[in-house]
């Protein structure tokens, strides 16, 4: 007998991106390999994604690399998945990283714990030795320089964020599928951040990273909220992924990355559902 037809997904993805500290293609050619237990899928290039996701159900956009490197192609997937009615994962009404940095300005005047962040020079920041200078529209530190006090003036341009430079513990990223928390990762060294281990996340850990799960607002998708520890021992928010989060699967145990997959293979069925 005939397979019964099954769920088409076009999973976006570059994997041969060179992420510093990070494996893109390794992550993604696990992750389909379980997904593809449950549904009809295939792999394309973020460039490719436009010309080709009206032969499937939904599109994944997983590792696909910094938008700012093909940002006219990307405005262009969104516009025509949007006339169309495309169904993406994650949806495109993500407020925080998939809009660009303004959520760190508007969080900030919003009085929540976030690094302190402006967007002109002469705006009130907390005395710091070193500031850093960051495109609204950066990732993966594309773009982001330090400055002292006196140099803001000239490093900061129209389209740049500007923070003090923290001084801080650890770097904790913690992870969700739609707004359940599946785990957490940290850097016990700041200056080997990709060098993660497991994190024993704690009840006042995850209000804090729910907290802004639930400013975002998305109905499904995968989200990473990153902070770092104060000195003082608080935390503050880094950035708010939600557009194509890595994941570091490979640095969780089996049955923490079964369970992710699970739940994001229950979260697109969700989505299609709906």
């Amino acid at each position: 007998m005939p397979r019964m037809k099954r769920p088409s997904i076009l999973y976006v993805t570059d994997l041969a991106y060179p992420a510093r500290g990070r494996r893109y293609g390794d992550e993604d050619v696990a992750l389909t390999a379980r997904l593809r237990e449950e549904f009809d899928l295939a792999l394309c290039h973020p460039l490719d994604a436009l010309s080709l996701m009206d032969g499937f159900d939904a599109v994944v956009v997983r590792n696909s690399g910094p938008v700012v490197n093909y940002l006219t192609a990307y405005e262009e997937f969104r516009a025509e998945a949007r006339r169309r009615g495309t169904r993406v994962y994650n949806p495109l009404t993500g407020r925080g990283d998939m809009a660009g940095k303004q959520y760190l300005l508007d969080l900030t005047a919003e009085g929540l714990p976030v690094i302190p962040t402006v967007d002109r020079a002469d705006a009130p920041l907390p005395d710091a030795a070193e500031y850093v200078v960051k495109p609204k529209d950066g990732a993966d530190s594309i773009g982001l320089v330090f400055a002292t006090r006196e140099e803001l003036p000239a490093a900061v341009v129209p389209g740049s964020l500007v923070q003090p430079r923290i001084d801080f513990r650890y770097e904790v990223s913690f992870y969700y599928v739609d707004r359940d928390f599946q785990y957490a990762l940290y850097a016990p060294d700041p200056d080997r951040r990709w060098e993660l281990r497991p994190y024993p996340a704690t009840a006042e850990d995850l209000a804090f990273a729910d907290r802004f799960v639930d400013w975002n607002g998305l109905p499904y998708g995968i989200q990473r909220v990153d902070a770092c520890r104060t000195p003082e021992g608080g935390l503050l928010l880094v950035e708010l992924e939600d557009l194509n989060p890595y994941l570091s699967l490979d640095l969780v145990d089996p049955a923490t990355r079964e369970r992710f997959a699970a739940a994001m293979a229950a979260s697109i069925r969700r989505m299609l559902a709906g």
